[in-house]
């Protein structure tokens, strides 16, 4: 698939005439004679392909005047997979938006954010996705009322400032204009009202399938820091930070979506909590173009049809991830576990979980910024660079947020004392969200890709990997799956 998708009109009319889920989120049919518009999949009747246009985002519908379609509901379409396999300009502000900066900081924080002028952002989504940061944020927080309308008791005038409209009047506006409905009608019409306490919310997030939940969750589960995160009753349930306060999140897997339980100080973070959920599992992914590319090497073609769908576990917080990830470098998993839970215990945020699991939010950069390097239980050299990547961290100097240039964070990185290239791959693979992140000095991939025939070395390895580009991420889940002891010893 191509990012101008939604421009190729033939493709667009199969996709939708066989009813394609893969392509839904990719782009939606306006349909001219009702002024309704959809998902690919929609279970409807498909109109007559002269009847239909197509457009790269809901935003861009909903600007040209159309409305959301009743049956298929497009606004819970997966993410488009655009937004985390690239890091442009318009990548980077998706990405932004989705994590709720425009209602938070406004379009002036966005452009800021990026590094550009408000006009030279506005300029490049209206051209790739037919609306601006604004259109695209007011469409999101379109989405983020329905879902409070229908899954919580909450009153309106909550629900309207929660989602971050800045009065009810505009709030009931919208919601008519995007839906046909007005809020009270769209909550009569839910096949389950809210039952639960103001800041419990539940939820479905959709994927794309195939989905392979063993690789997802038992990574998560192998590597949980006890106190901010735990595998429980067949759930992963994980403290979160959130710009507004704080959260308690439970993912559970499921046929065709990923049981979300969302219990949050203050529901502004809804957004965002969602968002970051969806990233911390790759749920944006479309694993079929994954794996058909995958594929076309005979050495990992076995390994996709065994188990195809494999995402990369990534992170809802990547200043934690690198920590982690400095943490970890040259001990066992288990040990790697240890370090950060004392850490925890001692410069965590403590809060209370009604399920009694979880007692910390992870440490902030500040936070630790702040400790005498002198109680840190690890060889002088990694303490260095602990102490460096923190205080970078917390004084800016480093951006690990969605908003950063991967080429620039990387180079960053690398110049700072300690951190070799696996630890910068590994946290451009989990924390940037970089498709392509490689891992050829990774004793584990070394070990697999023997097994397979591969070559083993560092270098032979990296030049046979250039076959499986832009996805070496994703081939990297494959390789560790074929080790019983994946990310044990990890170098530096």
């Amino acid at each position: 698939m191509q990012t101008a998708t939604h421009l190729d009109r033939e493709h667009c009319v199969r996709a939708v005439r066989s009813k394609d889920a893969r392509f839904d989120g990719w782009f939606f049919t306006a349909v001219l004679t009702t002024r309704i518009y959809c998902r690919p999949s929609c279970p409807v009747v498909p109109p007559k392909p002269e009847n239909m246009t197509f457009y790269p985002s809901a935003a861009a519908c909903q600007q040209a005047g159309f409305r959301a379609c009743k049956r298929c509901r497009p606004d819970t379409s997966p993410g488009s997979p655009e937004w985390n396999q690239r890091a442009d300009l318009v990548a980077r502000a998706m990405r932004l938006i989705a994590d709720g900066v425009v209602d938070r900081e406004g379009v002036p924080g966005l452009a800021a954010r990026l590094g550009y002028s408000t006009r030279q952002v506005e300029r490049q989504l209206l051209a790739e996705l037919g609306a601006g940061p604004l259109a695209l944020a007011r469409a999101q927080r379109a989405q983020t009322a329905r879902l409070l309308i229908e899954t919580t008791p909450l009153p309106m005038a909550e629900i309207a400032f929660a989602a971050g409209f800045s009065s009810i009047r505009t709030f009931n506006d919208t919601v008519r204009e995007v839906f046909a409905l007005s809020p009270s009608e769209l909550r009569t019409r839910a096949p389950e009202h809210g039952t639960g306490t103001p800041g419990g919310i539940s939820l479905r997030l959709p994927f794309r399938t195939p989905l392979n939940p063993s690789n997802l969750f038992g990574h998560l589960a192998a590597t949980a820091v006890p106190g901010v995160e735990e595998w429980c009753d067949g759930a992963y349930r994980r403290t979160l930070r959130l710009p507004y306060g704080h959260g308690i999140v439970s993912l559970t897997p499921r046929p065709d979506h990923i049981a979300c339980r969302l219990t949050l100080s203050d529901l502004r973070d809804l957004t965002v909590a969602i968002s970051r959920c969806r990233r911390l599992l790759d749920l944006d992914a479309d694993p079929v173009a994954v794996d058909d590319h995958l594929r076309t090497d005979p050495f990992l073609a076995p390994l996709v049809d065994k188990a195809p769908g494999r995402r990369v576990p990534r992170t809802v917080d990547e200043a934690e991830f690198a920590v982690r990830a400095v943490l970890g470098q040259q001990v066992s998993t288990a040990a790697a576990r240890t370090h950060a839970a004392r850490l925890v215990a001692a410069h965590g945020k403590p809060l209370d979980d009604p399920e009694g699991g979880l007692t910390h939010l992870f440490p902030s950069p500040e936070a630790l910024a702040s400790v005498d390097p002198g109680t840190l239980a690890m060889p002088r050299t990694r303490r260095t660079t602990f102490t460096t990547l923190v205080r970078e961290l917390a004084g800016g100097t480093l951006h690990l947020g969605v908003e950063s240039d991967w080429s620039e964070a990387r180079a960053r990185m690398l110049a700072l004392p300690g951190l070799g290239p696996w630890t910068v791959d590994v946290i451009a693979m989990r924390a940037l969200g970089d498709p392509d992140a490689f891992l050829p000095t990774d004793l584990g991939i070394r070990r697999a890709a023997g097994e397979l025939g591969l070559p083993s070395t560092p270098a032979a390895l990296t030049a046979r990997a250039g076959a499986w580009r832009p996805w070496r991420a994703y081939a990297v889940q494959y390789l560790w799956a074929t080790d019983s002891h994946p990310i044990n010893f990890l170098p530096v």
